[in-house]
């Protein structure tokens, strides 16, 4: 297990135009320029993957619950299963990338997420509609795993930040326009248009990791060994004090994350009566705040600062935010209206900008030759966490935003506990 400190570690990674020339008389700067702009967009295309498989899908829910004669609690289990299927699919990706490397594992992956979302389309019933999206998800984990596993393999350190910060601005898009999206292909066609619209995407990426995404994991650096191997090695990356600090601390900033995203639409539209077109242009403007501080860590602050720093920044303004929306939400400043509580998301939103691609980072940096399982550990804590968030906000009902607020709030110091706890930043490692 290698740990090369904060921002001691290799500064200077080989670029994947560089390790992989884009073919025979393209050595020059302007062709590996070419082809690191390609694989950026690629990594970006599977990394947003996940976020268009879900959110394109929302606005045909009501549809869907017609059209297949379902109660609306059966087809929200269609959400749920991809959502599963994606924690669970990077346990078994991840590892498998690391043996046998991470073209084979990711272009099989894609082709099962081609096939089964294609199937989702010509879906008869509800119950075969989640089993899809189950498969679905598994498959689509392939993507996400693999793609945070090539960053690690290519790029230490502040460049490894610097990458990931950019691929925020790729991913941290689709959420916004996912349901924009979506809400487009309706007025076209039914709710199973959306999902040949997914099903070319994904052909798409498919195509073009095929044909641009070398192998990144040369064989001698490949873990042999099965299911115990793979145990071990996982085993061996949670006994790892400050990886573990890591992924529980971003596991549970993305849980305050899911948490705004579960409880949003009905803490702005039917607590504070905002229109759906408000709630979209908030939702929007609260991504765009996401990328933009993302932008600035990797175009800004790595590099000049350290990584814990910026992290440790980015946990605070979580927590700050998070309490001044209970405050605002339990009425301590009396009655508060949508513009402060929207000011407050705004603000926890952007702050994860500074969070997230630094727990990925640092937290990778410990794991060069089990990128794929670390990468897998990362994904699978991170879905699970935000899963067991989205419920929790409901739990007084619709109409308070206070137990939002209050698991935002948890989540936000359990990331700093994590991270002052187990990472232990001020500390020098070896």
């Amino acid at each position: 297990m290698t740990d090369p400190g904060q921002n001691t570690a290799e500064q200077h990674p080989a670029r994947p135009a560089e390790r992989h020339p884009a073919g025979p008389g393209t050595p020059g700067t302007r062709a590996a320029r070419t082809t690191s702009l390609i694989v950026t967009l690629v990594l970006g295309g599977l990394t947003a993957l996940p976020p268009l498989s879900m959110d394109m899908y929302l606005p045909a829910l009501p549809e869907v619950t017609d059209a297949l004669h379902s109660p609306a609690a059966t087809v929200q289990l269609t959400l749920t299963a991809c959502l599963l299927g994606m924690a669970l699919g990077q346990l078994v990706v991840g590892p498998m990338s690391d043996k046998w490397g991470r073209r084979r594992p990711l272009l099989a992956g894609m082709a099962v997420y081609v096939v089964a979302t294609a199937a989702c389309a010509l879906a008869p019933n509800a119950g075969l509609l989640t089993g899809f999206r189950l498969v679905q998800g598994l498959a689509g984990a392939a993507g996400i795993v693999i793609a945070r596993a090539v960053v690690r393999d290519l790029y230490d350190g502040v460049a490894m930040a610097r990458f990931f910060s950019t691929l925020m601005l790729i991913s941290g898009v689709a959420p916004v326009v996912a349901p924009l999206i979506g809400g487009q292909i309706l007025r076209l066609t039914d709710w199973r248009g959306v999902f040949v619209v997914l099903t070319a995407v994904g052909l798409l990426l498919t195509l073009a990791v095929w044909r641009f995404l070398h192998e990144t994991l040369p064989p001698e650096r490949r873990q042999a060994g099965g299911l115990g191997a793979t145990l071990r090695t996982m085993g061996a990356l949670l006994a790892d004090r400050v990886f573990t600090g890591y992924m529980l601390a971003g596991g549970f900033a993305f849980a305050a994350l899911f948490a705004y995203i579960s409880a949003s639409p009905f803490v702005v539209q039917d607590i504070y009566g905002a229109s759906p077109q408000t709630f979209s242009l908030l939702f929007g403007l609260n991504s765009i705040g996401l990328v933009l501080v993302g932008q600035i860590n990797g175009k800004l602050l790595v590099g000049r600062v350290s990584l814990d720093k910026a992290l440790g920044v980015g946990l605070t303004v979580i927590a700050l935010a998070a309490v001044a929306l209970l405050l605002m939400a339990s009425g301590a400043f009396g009655k508060a209206g949508l513009a402060p509580i929207a000011g407050g998301l705004f603000v926890l939103m952007s702050a994860m900008g500074l969070a997230m691609p630094n727990t990925n980072a640092q937290a990778l940096m410990r794991s060069r030759d089990a990128a794929g399982s670390a990468s897998a550990l990362l994904g699978t804590s991170t879905f699970l966490l935000g899963a067991l968030a989205s419920p929790l906000v409901g739990i007084a009902g619709e109409g308070t935003a206070v137990p939002m607020a209050a698991v935002q709030l948890g989540c936000a110091l359990a990331a700093a506990a994590c991270f002052l706890g187990l990472c232990r930043p001020w500390q020098k490692r070896g």
